[in-house]
């Protein structure tokens, strides 16, 4: 990936977490700089949290128990970016929950879009 690429998935990303906030659902994002820098941060820890399972050797599997797996490593990444991240704020574990099968839907419908055109 190219740094353009990189440059544009994150604002991608970033524009992700600014729906999110807009709906509510417990995940605020301060703009669009601070939602970049929190997408950033995000997937740091999601790689390190990633790294840290497989560590223990915990994978995912698939169907409806890798789904909700999936579910809390991502409400607990969420959680703890915005540990690191002073302009990201997570209103608990439900909220982080909540904010993360949104974060999944909002780039499911993407994906599906643009998909279209494709």
């Amino acid at each position: 990936m190219d740094f353009i690429s990189f440059l544009f998935a994150l604002f991608v990303s970033a524009v992700v977490l600014l729906i999110v906030d807009k709906v509510n659902v417990g995940l605020k994002v301060g703009g669009l700089v601070n939602a970049m820098v929190s997408a950033l941060a995000i997937s740091v820890v999601g790689a390190l949290v990633m790294w840290f399972l497989g560590l223990f050797g915990i994978a995912f599997a698939g169907g409806f128990f890798g789904a909700i797996v999936y579910l809390i490593v991502a409400a607990v990444v969420l959680m703890l970016s915005a540990k690191v991240m002073p302009g990201l704020e997570v209103s608990g574990f439900g909220g982080a929950a909540i904010s993360a099968i949104a974060i999944g839907v909002v780039y499911w419908l993407l994906e599906w879009f643009v998909g279209l055109f494709a």
